[in-house]
């Protein structure tokens, strides 16, 4: 989901999610979002926004983008960061839904706390517009649901990946937090690029949970009991970094992807530490995510698609230099 990658989880936090939202009343199965985003409302509109943290560079970049596109719409955006807590993030849509915010745009800390969340906006009839994290289950209604297409990216990446050593060796996987969207998706494409190229053999997998610096223990453990490993993919930019730097520190010339399209990234593309990565753009979805809301909260949901996909662009040495995906403010 900077240089410490979104969607941290455990099963601690996890256990307080459910316990939350085994309190929040469940919402009938026809949901409150569609009736509300028939619905015109004119006049200042009131937006709330639930974001997993402000220190990721992507969550940085999204309500950057929001507040852009909100200056020009007019909406006022009550903006939460949750800080890596899922438990936290519940219950500061539980205040945003007790606010009465005309429409809530949701970048969830991970598939249970949005489930928790989106419940309590559908009973309360505030359209919910998700980005990048949703629900993997349960009886609940999305406006609109904006994300990278994790599937096909990592599919490119790693079908990328594996044409550097050849189609043939070993390699080491890092994935993201267990369970959630994007570490699902993004296992996922790897798994149909694998699927077409037999000559690959994964010899090590843990998850890093989106964190440099776990990825670069995990890196080390995976190098010394592999030696032959020669590439690694990292399901997030902050996991493929921390697989480079570990490489390094142990004198091992590997190749080094990963997801996201950080500024810190790019650089590390640049300077040869790292050699790929597949770029989003949060700085647009998030200004998406406001435009939709507008539209909904205006009489015009129909016009919003149920479900936006956002491609990637893949980033080597040879095309680095056009990269910004994450706006003005991202260094």
């Amino acid at each position: 989901m900077g240089e410490i990658m979104r969607r941290r989880g455990t099963a601690r936090v996890a256990a307080g999610v459910l316990a939350v939202a085994v309190a929040i009343a469940g919402c009938s199965k026809t949901g409150g979002a569609t009736a509300t985003s028939e619905k015109s409302k004119s006049g200042p509109r009131t937006i709330g926004v639930s974001v997993a943290d402000q220190k990721s560079l992507f969550y940085i970049a999204a309500v950057d983008g929001m507040r852009k596109m909100a200056a020009q719409t007019g909406d006022k955006l009550i903006v939460l960061s949750a800080d890596n807590n899922a438990t936290q993030q519940v219950n500061q849509v539980n205040n945003l839904v007790t606010q009465r915010v005309d429409a809530l745009i949701f970048i969830a800390q991970d598939a249970t706390s949005a489930l928790a969340g989106v419940r309590a906006a559908n009973k309360a009839g505030i359209p919910v517009v998700a980005v990048d994290e949703k629900p993997e289950s349960g009886d609940v209604k999305l406006a609109t649901y904006i994300a990278t297409d994790s599937v096909k990216a990592a599919d490119n990446l790693c079908t990328w990946l594996f044409k550097q050593i050849g189609n043939s060796g070993e390699i080491g996987i890092l994935r993201g937090v267990l369970g959630a969207t994007a570490e699902v998706q993004r296992s996922k494409g790897c798994k149909q690029a694998l699927a077409r190229t037999p000559g690959i053999k994964v010899v090590a997998t843990q998850s890093a949970n989106w964190d440099e610096t776990q990825a670069y223990k995990a890196t080390q453990n995976m190098l010394q009991a592999n030696p032959g490993i020669k590439a690694i993919f990292g399901e997030s930019d902050a996991m493929g970094l921390g697989a480079a730097k570990a490489a390094k520190d142990a004198g091992r010339k590997i190749v080094s992807v990963g997801i996201d399209g950080f500024p810190t990234m790019v650089a590390g593309i640049k300077q040869g530490l790292t050699q790929a990565t597949e770029a989003q753009i949060p700085y647009k979805m998030g200004q998406r995510a406001v435009t939709n809301a507008d539209q909904i909260l205006s009489g015009q949901g129909s016009q919003v698609p149920a479900l936006q996909y956002q491609d990637t662009t893949l980033v080597t040495s040879a095309t680095v230099n056009p990269v910004d995906f994450y706006g003005p403010n991202v260094k």
